[in-house]
């Protein structure tokens, strides 16, 4: 046998053995992060910073990566019974919309950022819909939305976690609270409605007190007027004879 193959098979094992030994090694030293991740890199213990995206290069067994996920996070918040500011009962639940903007303070200062970010959402939801009234909680979502917003990002910041926006979806009362609530409106939409009308009552008694006052001060426009009534009720019964008795004979009577 040829000295050039003895020395090939002779190396044989350790080929064998450097790729065995590569095809370990390499998937723990190179990792490909996408545009959206970061990778947090710890060697021997020590944080060494956030690196990313493309390729990244670890020296095995020294260096452990956390990868990080940049887009914005949906967390529902569990409902949550509150009592408002003015005593009422009602079960509300919300949304919070956030993300990672200091991927190392999100590894390093706060073990597990989705719950923690999702208990504080929980606690400052009872917290600032018990400070408001029903009426501000139905008819001001905007503002306490945007309250929400800025305390909950107050106090997430420090794990750089940012908070874009929290939405109450759902204010759910009681069926008594409801039932009172329509009775409300119904009195308040009667009130109203009795209120226009004797608006109209007080501005048509006007208006025939300033008619008399000019009829009174011209009396032919009370004749004219008089003419007019009779033109019209002539005017939708033919058959009806109408005859008129001048006003001026009951004044004799009317004085008496």
């Amino acid at each position: 046998m040829p000295e050039s193959i003895k020395n090939l098979i002779s190396l044989a094992p350790w080929v064998v053995a450097i790729f065995i030994l590569g095809s370990i090694v390499l998937p723990q030293a190179v990792r490909i992060l996408r545009e959206y991740e970061r990778g947090v890199i710890f060697r021997l213990g020590k944080l060494q910073g956030a690196k990313g995206p493309g390729l990244i290069f670890l020296i095995p067994l020294v260096d452990r990566m956390v990868k990080m996920d940049l887009r914005i996070v949906t967390i529902d918040v569990a409902k949550q019974e509150i009592m408002t500011k003015d005593n009422v009962p009602a079960t509300v639940d919300a949304v919070i919309y956030f993300r990672v903007v200091d991927p190392s303070a999100a590894v390093v200062k706060v073990e597990n950022f989705w719950k923690a970010t999702s208990l504080i959402a929980q606690t400052t939801l009872r917290s600032v819909l018990g400070q408001s009234p029903l009426d501000d909680l139905l008819a001001q979502r905007d503002v306490i939305n945007q309250k929400l917003q800025e305390i909950i990002d107050r106090q997430t910041e420090p794990w750089g976690i940012k908070v874009t926006a929290v939405e109450v979806k759902d204010v759910a009362l009681p069926d008594s609270m409801k039932r009172a609530m329509a009775k409300q409106a119904e009195a308040e939409r009667e009130r109203r409605a009795k209120i226009v009308n004797a608006e109209g009552e007080f501005q048509a008694a006007e208006k025939m007190v300033q008619a008399a006052s000019l009829i009174s001060a011209q009396p032919i426009a009370l004749q004219l007027r008089f003419l007019q009534t009779m033109r019209e009720i002539s005017s939708e019964h033919n058959t009806t004879t109408f005859l008129p008795i001048p006003i001026d004979l009951f004044t004799p009577f009317m004085k008496k």
